[in-house]
């Protein structure tokens, strides 16, 4: 349910009244719409319904007075015909279509006169017209609610105040003879004092609302109206034109020239505007825009969109898919694509753009042309799009087409403006828009005849909606190409609020709130309460009331406001709200349009799609899903923001859920506001008994507490106060109650009796709106605050008292109300509630069968994956006593082959000592032998010697040998007789003794390798045996082998050791 409706609701008292009251969105007044006086004020082309504001009553007064000067109309009928009308005149912001209803005022056949001065504000007479001197145009300003009096009185202000380029003109409001004013003539004409020269003219179907200003103001001589610019609703511009007059009282005959005038516009201008033609013509078209990418399979994805943000990944190849729609009934046809681009940036020239490969194009159905086509983002002239964005941070990006369409000279290029945001190549989305991209172009052609007679067109101009609501934004008419000036003035957009005691209101999100704690003992109380408090999460300290009071250390603020609302470690809450985010929200657009004006002033929520207006989305369509009922109201956000700058978005979730339920502000808005109705009684009876100065100051006014306690109550003084008193009021609102909105409410008007005692009731609402708020910029005056509301004296049974009157009060009101009329509302009220069960059990039935069905899947999962566990277990145990089994067995070989390992190595051992000690004994008798035949050689050397010595000395035997000593004689038979037997003996001996110690060294080196090679089988069988259990016993039994077939290849070795042995012995 709207805010800005229950707002609208609430001062029709005031309306009725006749009062004119100068209305502000109760958000932010970025939407002046909702101030608007009128219905819907999109009013373009269609029948003309002027509205005025302003004290016609004084119109009515100012015109009946005699006046020595004015101007002449066409008689005297004219002064009949206006005297007739007078009295038909009604208060203020009321369609000047009821002038007629009595039936006088619209004879349309007489002319109209307006007295004016002949000083100020001569007038002269044209025949169809009637032309005001003394008038000084001072401007015109863009305008977002043409009907809003609020904006037009803000810009005739300002307009006023920079007046000093303001231009005098001439005046022309067109008056017909008969009456009538054609559709021809209707035009409210500009023109230069001396020349008479038109500098610009306004029709007077497009002029939708006149307003005059304020008498007790210096706008008091100044009227203003506002006209429609566009051809229709969608690309209307409102601007608001602004003048002023030599003398206050000419203002009310101009207003009312301006009302006579536009009783006589046709209320049918369809059958005039058939006659007007004109030769250029209008094409709409609606070009949707996907990408693709890669998904590694061979085919592709869509691309995610959030928040009219593309998620794009780096270095994957993309395809574009445009789809082009032509709406309206004259259709074009496409022959072909001419080209494809795509660019980085926005606003880029046609050079600038890049070529890309396209894939296909034509005709899926007879009105949608698709053109598909590949990008490789990897190029140079695309690296902005194929880098990772930094976080918080968005690219700009331009698709665009060459069409050749059919009867069109030249190429039409569509140009769609975008952003994107470049992922990482191995990132994944999980939520995300799968709707395109959608822009409307508006084509502009002219028909041009060609050489052969043939009727083609010419482009004169394509311009994307985006691009003209850019310019309605900004836009002002050039009038007289700048003979004066205007100005350009903008519904304003918050920027940083100064310390001024201006009319402006403090914008929502001021103040800046330090982080720093210069009272330690508070801190260090805090310390404590928090430490016991997280040990029993159940139970809250009593020290918590009294500190809260204080108000909260900034650093502490976010994890105490959980601890006091009960929300923090909220499993629940926070898993409702991850699924809750995924889920669409009926409440999207009035969520999106309400986030842009919250808290404008702090630079979390400045930027446009920012980090924090992105997380004030979430949690605010989370929330319109999770509760239904009320889904989201206006004033929310306000709340949402506050606590998502002290926590995480998941976690300012489950304190908005606790504060909207446990704390009850959700009542506020259900059964039509039933819940508010009563606080504002409540608060009524408090100041009564508490103000009551105050109390009948606003009664005399007509002043009631939902004209400016509304705001307060539905966002928890949070949308206009500075963010240190917010803070404060929530400190000790989520640690006290509902209640003490009371406390700050009746405190309000406490600190404000003086001011509000001497002012009237427009300067009331005015400083409810502008002053009140900037009292409290400082945090002195902020702890005063809160010091007079926590001293108020609300007790709850009062309260309940007061309850209890407003139910007498509405039931008296029932009783005395006429029985018809209170059913027909009983039973609109329950109808209303009966459909919405059924469609709630409509749901939940849907819910249901859904749920029924998802359970039956889930049970028939569930026996198939029990019946295939049961088999599996089957199977293991049956391998888990086989295992068991093997394990025995080779428990049972291992131990059997260890006992084998170990006798062998003993043997092993045994053999290695016998071999160790028979090489030693070989050693021994080697070395001794050596002795032996050194020592006998060198004897048989000096013999040998002696022997030569003696033969050289005889004559006889010298001559047997020659110089060399060799013997030159043939070789003598030796007689064995001769020869000594011991000396052959000691030879042989000699011979066998070398030979014994050649192969006792081959002995000893096989023996060293047989040993080491054992010593290695034994090192690896002992490992392998404890790697595997499973191999080692083969690798043994072949090492054994292969030892003992070495030894039957190497016979030797037992013939030495045998030898070995005999010689021992």
């Amino acid at each position: 349910m709207s805010l800005d409706l229950f707002i609208e609701y609430s001062l029709q008292y005031v309306v009725n009244s006749g009062f004119t009251l100068v209305m502000e969105d109760a958000v932010s007044r970025s939407s002046l719409d909702s101030s608007s006086t009128g219905d819907e004020y999109v009013l373009v082309n269609a029948d003309p319904k002027l509205r005025i504001t302003g004290d016609i009553n004084d119109l009515n007064t100012e015109i009946s007075e005699p006046d020595s000067g004015g101007a002449t109309g066409r008689g005297d009928k004219m002064e009949n015909s206006m005297e007739r009308e007078i009295g038909h005149v009604i208060p203020s912001s009321q369609s000047v279509d009821i002038l007629n209803t009595n039936g006088s005022a619209n004879t349309g056949s007489d002319d109209v006169t307006v007295t004016a001065s002949s000083v100020s504000l001569p007038t002269t007479p044209t025949g169809d017209c009637i032309v005001f001197h003394g008038v000084t145009y001072l401007g015109c300003a863009v305008v977002n609610a043409p009907r809003s009096e609020v904006e037009i009185y803000r810009n005739m202000a300002i307009l006023n105040e920079q007046s000093h380029g303001a231009m005098p003109i001439v005046l022309s409001v067109p008056a017909n003879a008969d009456g009538v004013v054609s559709q021809s003539e209707g035009v409210v004409r500009l023109l230069e004092p001396d020349s008479d020269t038109e500098i610009s003219s306004y029709k007077i179907h497009r002029i939708l609302f006149c307003a005059r200003g304020p008498a007790d103001s210096n706008e008091k001589r100044c009227f203003a109206f506002t006209f429609s610019h566009g051809v229709s609703a969608e690309s209307a511009i409102f601007q608001c034109h602004v003048f002023r007059c030599d003398l206050p009282e000419a203002v009310a005959k101009i207003l009312y020239c301006f009302a006579s005038t536009f009783r006589r516009v046709p209320k049918n201008r369809s059958t005039v505007t058939k006659q007007i033609s004109t030769s250029d013509e209008d094409f709409v078209f609606t070009v949707n825009l996907e990408f693709r990418e890669e998904d590694g399979k061979g085919g592709f994805t869509l691309c995610p969109r959030d928040k009219n943000v593309f998620k794009l990944r780096c270095n994957l190849d993309k395809r574009l898919t445009l789809t082009v729609q032509q709406t309206g009934t004259k259709q074009l046809r496409i022959e072909r694509c001419f080209g494809l681009l795509i660019s980085p940036g926005r606003n880029v020239k046609h050079g600038d753009m890049t070529l890309i490969e396209k894939t296909s194009m034509g005709y899926t159905e007879d009105t949608i042309y698709v053109i598909t086509g590949n990008w490789d983002p990897t190029e140079a002239s695309f690296a902005v799009l194929n880098t990772e964005t930094p976080r918080d941070t968005r690219v700009f990006m331009t698709a665009a087409i060459d069409l050749v369409i059919v009867g069109i000279q030249e190429p039409v290029r569509f140009a769609i403006e975008t952003k994107a945001k470049i992922f990482p190549q191995t990132e994944k989305f999980w939520y995300f828009m799968s709707k395109p991209h959608t822009e409307l172009f508006h084509l502009k052609l002219k028909p041009v005849e060609g050489h052969n007679g043939e009727i083609s067109h010419e482009v004169l101009g394509v311009r994307s909606q985006s691009d003209l609501d850019r310019r309605k934004a900004g836009m002002t008419l050039p009038l007289g190409h700048a003979k004066f000036p205007t100005t350009d003035i903008q519904t304003p957009i918050e920027g940083p609020e100064e310390l001024s005691d201006g009319d402006e209101p403090l914008l929502s999100g001021s103040g800046v709130v330090s982080k720093e704690i210069t009272d330690e003992n508070l801190l260090e109380a805090w310390r404590e309460v928090l430490k016991k408090w997280q040990q029993n999460l159940t139970q809250k300290p009593k020290q918590v009331s009294q500190l809260a009071k204080k108000g909260i250390p900034e650093a502490l603020r976010g994890e105490v406001w959980q601890l006091l609302a009960g929300a923090q470690n909220n499993s629940e809450l926070l898993e409702a709200y991850r699924i809750l985010i995924t889920k669409e929200s009926s409440g999207e657009g009035v969520i999106q349009r309400d986030i842009n004006r919250t808290f404008p002033a702090h630079d979390f929520f400045k930027e446009s799609g920012g980090l924090g207006q992105e997380s004030l989305f979430k949690i605010a369509k989370a929330y319109s899903v999770y509760d239904e009922e009320i889904g989201y109201c206006q004033g929310q956000s306000f709340l949402i923001a506050a606590l998502l700058l002290h926590m995480p978005e998941e976690q300012a979730f489950c304190v908005l859920v606790k504060i909207m339920f446990d704390y009850g502000l959700r009542d506020f808005f259900r059964n039509d506001f039933g819940v508010l109705h009563l606080a504002f009684y409540q608060l009524e009876r408090l100041l009564q008994d508490q103000l009551p100065d105050v109390f009948d100051h606003f009664m005399e006014m007509g002043l009631e507490a939902h004209m400016y306690a509304s705001q307060w109550f539905l966002t928890l003084f949070t949308a206009k106060f500075p963010l240190f008193m917010v803070f404060h009021i929530l400190d000790i609102f989520l640690s006290e109650g509902r209640n003490f909105a009371y406390h700050v409410a009746l405190g309000l008007l406490k600190v404000s009796r003086k001011d509000l005692l001497a002012l009237d009731f427009e300067g009331v609402l005015k400083y409810f709106r502008v002053q009140l708020p900037k009292r409290f910029r400082t945090e002195e005056a902020t702890s005063e605050l809160m010091q007079v509301a926590l001293n108020c004296k609300i007790r709850g049974s009062k309260l309940k008292k007061y309850e209890k009157e407003y139910q007498a009060m509405k039931e008296q009101e029932m009783q005395q109300e006429d029985p018809l009329v209170r059913f027909e509302r009983e039973n609109k009220r329950l109808m209303d509630a009966n459909i919405r069960l059924e469609q709630e059990n409509d749901d939940m039935a849907h819910e249901l069968v859904e749920s029924k069905l998802n359970l039956s899947k889930k049970l028939d999962a569930s026996q198939d994956l029990s019946e295939s566990l049961t088999m599996e277990l089957m199977t293991t145990k049956k391998k888990l006593l086989e295992t068991e089994e093997e394990k025995q067995r080779l428990e049972t070989e291992s131990s059997q082959v260890k006992e084998m390992c170990r006798r062998e190595l003993e043997r092993l051992e045994a053999d290695n000592t016998r071999n160790t000690a028979i090489i030693a004994d070989y050693k021994q008798i080697c070395s001794q032998l050596s002795e032996r035949l050194e020592k006998q050689q060198t004897a048989n050397k000096n013999e040998l010697e002696s022997i030569r010595s003696q033969v050289k000395s005889c004559e006889t035997c010298s001559k047997l040998f020659d110089q060399d000593g060799k013997v030159q004689l043939p070789e003598p038979k030796i007689d064995p007789d001769s020869v000594n037997p011991k000396v052959l003996n000691l030879e042989s001996r000699v011979r066998e003794l070398e030979l014994e110690l050649a192969q006792t060294k081959l002995a000893l080196v096989e023996a060293e390798c047989k040993s080491q090679d054992l010593t290695h089988q034994l090192t690896s069988a002992v490992t392998e045996i404890q790697a595997s259990k499973n191999t080692w016993f083969s690798k043994f039994q072949n090492s054994i082998k292969d030892v003992s077939i070495m030894q039957k290849k190497d016979p030797s070795t037992k013939d030495l050791q045998r030898k070995d042995s005999t010689s021992k012995e």
